[in-house]
């Protein structure tokens, strides 16, 4: 009978550390997610002009107008072709700058 105690101890011992580690994992919805804002992401390719007291992206290949929400970022490129990476919000046509650089067509 000692022998079948000590077995049995022994099984649940060796379970327990199994079920700790199985616990510290994060469940599926602890995980990061990406938000709708970095899935529709996108790059526009165009010129930084200003428009008023404000600039705008103007793309190239539409020739269509865009607000620009980061005016710090954008105020760097002005009069410059550049590439932006960013989201747009149709109901303003403006675009939530996640980067912007320099395009290599100057």
């Amino acid at each position: 009978m000692p022998m079948f105690i000590a077995g049995a101890i022994l099984g649940i011992a060796l379970a327990r550390p199994a079920c700790a580690l199985q616990s510290d994992l994060p469940s599926q919805s602890q995980q990061p997610r990406d938000t709708n804002d970095q899935k529709a992401a996108r790059r526009f390719n165009g010129r930084v002009e200003k428009s008023g007291h404000k600039l705008v992206l103007q793309e190239t290949s539409s020739n269509a107008v865009y607000q620009l929400d980061d005016q710090d970022k954008a105020k760097p490129f002005a009069g410059k072709n550049v590439k932006v990476i960013a989201t747009i919000d149709p109901g303003s046509n403006t675009l939530h700058v996640v980067d912007i650089a320099l395009s290599a067509k100057h």
